[in-house]
């Protein structure tokens, strides 16, 4: 009895050890990882304080919403990543179009976007290389162990292979939008950051020299040469680490050139934001439109498919595209879903969309939306 008692002392010793280890890991982690970013100072906060979107400290969302995530909420969510899903990632890698730098870098043509997977895209718009929301790391999370794999090996372009690029544009800081290893491979060769109010001081921590950060709030417009970045809102939030949520705001962009007028979404649950958009700004040759990782349980953050069509209509979108899918695992609906659901209302309601493959370009010429179901092939 007295050696098992010994033995049982030593194993609770053991555990004991055992979790002090990983909570001395953890907040090590949390405090001296690069991947968790900035945080804004004393300076940013003052500025922030004109913004209509500050309150208390923290960025919100017009009219108050919220993502209420209360305990049965929570439950619900856990007991959905606990239990086995089908479909929620496809049976083999996705396979890529592949772009050289040399395509990229003498492209002289009309302007052209190339998917990239998610919500990362290049666009060559009037001469220029525009990145938005380049997200090229394999795993949405601050370490590979806490997120999945990208669905596709490989990426239409190698980060290292990318010509100069003349602006990068993002519209928060969540990880699967902002990633801390594109922003190093890519910072010695961007001109210029434009980021929503508080992204810049991520940039900053990186290594990113402020001189070229530009912040913004909703509503404002910066003139980029020849081409038009107006920040607009968006219905989410922002976050990287444990206590940093709404310190940094989260937007919509439009980018427009004399003759184009383009929309990305960012990421957004459905609000009046964008029959205001479409009103103020409408309408629009192309709208990149967030459709994935969605869930009834935090749907004020995220768009249901059929409300992402909506909000085309809302926008005033000639042709939209689904963003926010085909790259990564954050939700447990069946990876195609979205597509899916989408293709279905917009023809239902008679909307032109498009669907390219990862690496396909589009071409904002008039030419015939991309609508093959490519996707039922994994």
């Amino acid at each position: 009895m007295r050696k098992l008692k010994k033995i049982l002392k030593k194993m609770g010793m053991f555990f004991l050890a055992l979790v002090v280890f990983l909570v001395i890991v953890a907040v090590l982690f949390l405090n001296f990882s690069p991947q968790f970013g900035g945080t804004p100072n004393e300076a940013d906060r003052t500025r922030f304080t004109h913004s209509e979107n500050y309150k208390e400290g923290v960025f919100v969302n017009r009219d108050g919403v919220t993502m209420e995530m209360g305990f049965d909420k929570f439950f619900k969510s856990l007991t959905g990543y606990f239990s086995p899903q089908p479909n929620t990632k496809p049976e083999r890698d996705l396979s890529v179009e592949k772009i050289d730098s040399l395509n990229i870098a003498d492209y002289e043509g009309p302007t052209r976007m190339i998917w990239f997977g998610h919500s990362t895209f290049l666009l060559q718009m009037n001469g220029k290389i525009l990145l938005i929301d380049p997200m090229f790391g394999l795993v949405p999370a601050p370490h590979p162990w806490l997120g999945a794999n990208r669905f596709s090996a490989e990426l239409p372009i190698a980060m290292e292979k990318l010509p100069k690029i003349d602006a990068v544009i993002f519209s928060h800081d969540h990880y699967d939008h902002l990633d801390y290893g594109s922003v190093q491979l890519l910072k010695d060769k961007v001109a210029r950051f434009y980021v929503p109010l508080g992204v810049g001081a991520h940039l900053r921590e990186w290594g990113v020299s402020e001189d070229i950060i530009v912040e913004s709030d909703w509503w404002d417009e910066i003139q980029f040469q020849d081409l038009k970045f107006i920040c607009a809102p968006a219905q989410h939030f922002s976050g990287r680490g444990l206590n940093d949520r709404g310190k940094t705001l989260w937007c919509s962009w439009i980018i427009q050139s004399t003759k184009e007028n383009i929309f990305f979404s960012g990421d957004s649950g459905y609000g009046l934001h964008f029959k205001e958009i479409g009103a103020q700004y409408g309408p629009f040759d192309f709208a990149m439109m967030e459709c994935g990782q969605y869930n009834e349980l935090w749907k004020e953050i995220h768009m249901m498919p059929e409300e992402t069509v909506q909000a085309g209509i809302d926008v005033q979108a000639q042709t939209i595209m689904p963003i926010h899918w085909g790259s990564f695992k954050l939700a447990m609906h069946p990876w195609t879903e979205p597509v899916e659901r989408l293709t279905q209302k917009a023809n239902e309601l008679g909307i032109p969309w498009t669907v390219p493959k990862i690496g396909e370009p589009i071409y904002l010429n008039g030419d015939k939306p991309i609508q093959e179901d490519w996707w039922t092939n994994f």
